[in-house]
């Protein structure tokens, strides 16, 4: 039997029930459930209001009054810079959340060690390592001359009494799940610990003027473990990606309030660390050479930045009786409603052919506008007939095969011109910015067939 007042947290979604079962109501998921007794606040959290009467007024301002830009911390790593904005803002909080192994801690001790040269006063406290594990891998990546301050600790209380005794700029907490405070029973990882912890060092960064930068772990499915009220907490949130097998990873700013939104920076890991890739778009185009049929080179846009990327297609005849559809980097939804359109619209036929979908490089294409070089390439495949080596490829795909225009569209064919590429097929629209001759075409139909006559004028 429960004790009386007793309530049971998801560990997945973080839903409370008021009695065990094996099964949470809320997300479906098995064996998450786990109590967490009554009486107990998450440190620093206020007491209840023993009475709703307001003591005073609200004092209301009007938009209209000049408030100056945050000042940054600028840290010397300008990609992790660029996502968040221009650096990082004295007073917030950031959570930096990336699968195992894929590079969280190699980056923010770059990060940490390139803002302390440049004379921020930087922590870094991992609740995972030992302080001698860290040291060895700051002299491996060449950062051992580099004034950061190290320690090894997991419990709450002594973080945050430690942080508030000493001059601290930038804080790097490494990672949130390792926490835990005395004031609950829970094990370290809970709902319940993350939350307070999340909560109690918000409030520390907020009072104390500190940058606070998170590391959070993700559950299988990819999604940040722990309650969501702490996406909500913090002023920052980061994804760090990578595909195995890849040395490319992908920072990307999924919340700032303090900056854009699906900003990128890109990395190359090595045994000395990360490396900053100033120009991602040479780093995901096939090295020279002839394109094979089935490639296609897409100018999409990430964030304010402008990325050229090969989009690669094979359709092959089926071996079984239900065709295969295979995608690496796009969204797999997204690929069956071009094929659907393909056959409706233009008479391809897919039916009895297995088709495979790959964005090279690891990258993730996320938006719209990577409609049309997806078609271009699974029509260049079927068809057998390459596209022009010099060529990208744009523009959103309707459902009614009507090839529509995209945003930024100069912004793409500067960056094609910049690295040689002389045309572009897209959208008609795209030919008033003048920077490329456009192969423009109004329906999908329209673009299949001048892929198959190779007739690109």
């Amino acid at each position: 039997m429960a004790r009386d007042g007793a309530v049971y947290a998801c560990q997945a979604c973080g839903a409370t029930h008021t009695k065990w079962s094996g099964r949470c109501d809320a997300c479906t998921a098995w064996n998450t459930l786990v109590e967490e007794l009554p009486g107990s606040r998450p440190p620093g959290a206020l007491a209840p209001a023993r009475s709703t009467k307001l003591r005073g007024g609200l004092a209301f301002e009007t938009l209209d009054i000049d408030t100056p830009a945050p000042p940054r911390i600028v840290t010397g790593c300008d990609e992790f810079d660029r996502v968040c904005g221009g650096g990082v803002v004295p007073g917030s909080a950031m959570l930096i959340a990336g699968d195992p192994g894929v590079g969280k801690s190699t980056l923010l001790l770059q990060v940490a060690a390139s803002a302390a040269l440049r004379g921020v006063n930087c922590v870094y406290v991992s609740g995972e390592e030992a302080i001698e594990q860290v040291r060895a891998r700051a002299q491996r990546m060449g950062l051992g001359a580099a004034p950061v301050r190290l320690a090894a600790e997991t419990s709450l209380r002594d973080i945050v009494e430690g942080l508030k005794r000493e001059p601290v700029e930038l804080v790097v907490i490494d990672s949130i799940q390792t926490l835990w405070s005395d004031q609950l029973e829970a094990g370290p990882g809970s709902v319940a610990q993350v939350r307070a912890a999340a909560g109690e060092l918000v409030r520390l960064a907020k009072k104390r003027r500190i940058a606070i930068i998170l590391v959070g772990h993700v559950t299988k499915d990819g999604q940040i473990a722990g309650p969501r009220v702490v996406e909500h907490m913090v002023d920052a949130v980061l994804s760090f990606e990578g595909e195995r097998g890849y040395p490319f990873r992908i920072l990307r700013g999924t919340k700032n309030r303090f900056g854009a939104t699906d900003e990128i920076g890109v990395f190359e890991m090595s045994d000395a660390g990360l490396r900053e890739v100033k120009n991602p778009s040479a780093l995901f185009l096939n090295e020279g050479g002839e394109r094979a049929a089935g490639a296609a080179v897409f100018a999409g846009i990430e964030g304010s930045r402008p990325v050229l990327v090969e989009f690669q297609a094979l359709v092959a005849p089926s071996a079984y009786g239900t065709p295969r559809r295979a995608v690496v980097g796009w969204d797999s939804g997204r690929l069956a409603m071009v094929l659907a359109v393909l056959e409706a619209r233009c008479g391809l036929s897919f039916g009895q052919r297995d088709v495979y979908l790959n964005v090279a490089g690891g990258l993730r294409i996320t938006e719209p506008a990577a409609d049309l070089a997806a078609a271009a390439a699974l029509a260049s495949s079927a068809l057998e007939q390459p596209l022009p080596q010099d060529c990208v490829v744009f523009g959103e795909i309707s459902l009614s095969g009507e090839v529509r225009s995209v945003g930024r569209m100069e912004s793409r064919l500067k960056e094609a011109a910049k690295l040689g590429f002389g045309r572009a097929f897209g959208p008609a629209s795209a030919a008033e910015a003048g920077v490329l001759p456009v192969a423009g075409v109004t329906r999908l139909a329209d673009a299949v067939r001048r892929i198959g006559d190779n007739d690109w004028r």
